[in-house]
């Protein structure tokens, strides 16, 4: 196990991170912009080192600084949470050739599952079914000949997208031009990788997507779904596990199905398959995430295993201590809503809610500066209950409790949609926030 750790990360993902670190023994190496030299994570870390300006692509994103930061610390390995370079193969590779454990997955796996053409591609050859699509589209006129090929509507995507970005969709020719001229910019502006691939258009649909865990002796374990269709363009709001739109006979199903497709392609780590599922029941796959993903928490909840701590033990080589046998998805539910800053400010006053099964995960302090440099998430409220309709309640009534003054934040808007009758009754899927 590693003595030592560096969180190549900020923000609550880092506080998260380090407080992993410190349960397991380990020491933790904070690493911080000009922005963030009085964040919450610089004060929790056993050691800390600033390694730049406030801007991200000379902190955050400067691979080098972090190289250094690393080894001036003695620490072993990297954490990257997620965002920043935590999908970086070259990063990665940067870290083994300088003798640093990346904890992620093998440079050469990230790559490949990556780039989102080559895994639909792999995932073909198990039970999974990719959306049908294209490879990289480097013309407006190659563009053209897919939607036609495939059929309107179509979704553009970046092909090394993320969070939401450089995504749009296509109802008709008519549009085509100006979607993918937009998308294209985006893709440039957001990820340096101006080129797109194209996809069916499923609608309407949910999103759902399926956490795994693997360790190196090859073996898989599925923890769960979780429904993530409360997004407000392409960017989620709310997610719960177990999703109330998929019946546990589908459920396990997909479990054996995704770790079956996991092992095939020798995937070591954390990871997150992403499906849209139709009206019908059909699971179509879009992607895999090779990082911890923001909504790890909900996963955590239910399921009672520490997913931070678990990917850290999977990058030195420790085997799994459970099977898919000792995952019980059915114990109740788990219902996260993310806590965005609307504008810059200071916090003024802060109270976090409370009670049995409930958790704030956040970086927050009295005097937090919230910056325009980065990220508007503030932090994420966790709650868990042996029903739906309790957790639902529960959740109603720890947006009441949470306060946070100083800056504009979404908890309203948060309340408003976990009071909607589509939400409340579980019936609800991506077209919920259309319009709003």
């Amino acid at each position: 196990m590693f003595s030592k750790i560096l969180i190549a990360n900020r923000g609550e993902i880092a506080v998260r991170i380090i407080r992993a670190c410190k349960e397991m023994g380990i020491a933790s190496v904070a690493v911080y912009s000009e922005a963030d030299r009085d964040a919450l994570h610089v004060m929790l870390a056993d050691e800390s080192i600033c390694i730049g300006p406030s801007q991200a692509s000379e902190s955050y994103l400067n691979e080098d600084r972090i190289i250094s930061a690393a080894l001036v610390t003695g620490a072993q390995a990297i954490h990257p949470g997620y965002g920043f370079l935590s999908e970086n193969a070259h990063f990665a590779v940067k870290c083994r050739k300088n003798g640093i454990v990346f904890i992620g997955p093998d440079p050469k796996c990230m790559e490949e599952i990556s780039d989102k053409t080559t895994i639909k591609k792999m995932m073909e050859k198990t039970n999974l079914n990719p959306i049908p699509g294209t490879e990289a589209l480097w013309t407006l006129e190659e563009a053209f000949e897919a939607a036609e090929k495939i059929g309107y509507p179509v979704m553009l995507k970046a092909c090394s997208g993320g969070g939401g970005r450089g995504i749009r969709m296509v109802p008709g020719p008519e549009k085509l031009e100006s979607e993918y001229r937009i998308a294209v910019s985006e893709a440039e502006a957001a990820f340096g990788d101006s080129s797109l691939y194209m996809e069916k258009f499923i609608y309407p649909a949910r999103h759902i997507e399926v956490q795994i865990l693997a360790d190196e002796a090859g073996h898989v374990v599925s923890l769960g779904e979780r429904d993530c269709s409360v997004q407000r363009r392409h960017q989620k709001l709310i997610e719960e596990t177990p999703s109330p739109g998929v019946s546990p006979a589908a459920r396990a199903k997909l479990m054996v199905d995704v770790a079956e497709a996991v092992r095939t392609i020798g995937y070591v780590g954390v990871g997150t398959l992403e499906f849209l599922m139709d009206r019908d029941g059909n699971f179509w796959f879009m992607e895999m995430n090779v990082r911890l993903q923001v909504e790890h928490c909900v996963t955590e909840m239910l399921t009672r295993i520490d997913m931070v701590k678990w990917q850290i033990r999977a990058a030195a080589g420790v085997p799994l201590k459970f099977t898919q046998r000792d995952i019980n998805l059915n114990a109740g539910t788990s219902i996260e809503c993310r806590i965005n800053a609307l504008s810059t400010g200071k916090i003024d006053v802060l109270h976090h809610p409370g009670g049995p099964y409930v958790r704030f995960d956040s970086w927050l302090m009295h005097d937090t500066v919230i910056s325009p440099y980065y990220d508007s998430l503030l932090g994420k409220v966790i709650v868990f209950a042996g029903t739906r309709e309790e957790a639902v309640r529960k959740m109603k009534t720890a947006l009441c409790e949470l306060v946070i003054t100083g800056v504009k934040t979404n908890i309203e808007e948060q309340l408003k949609i976990v009071s909607d009758p589509r939400f409340m009754s579980g019936e609800y899927d991506l077209t919920l926030m259309e319009g709003k």
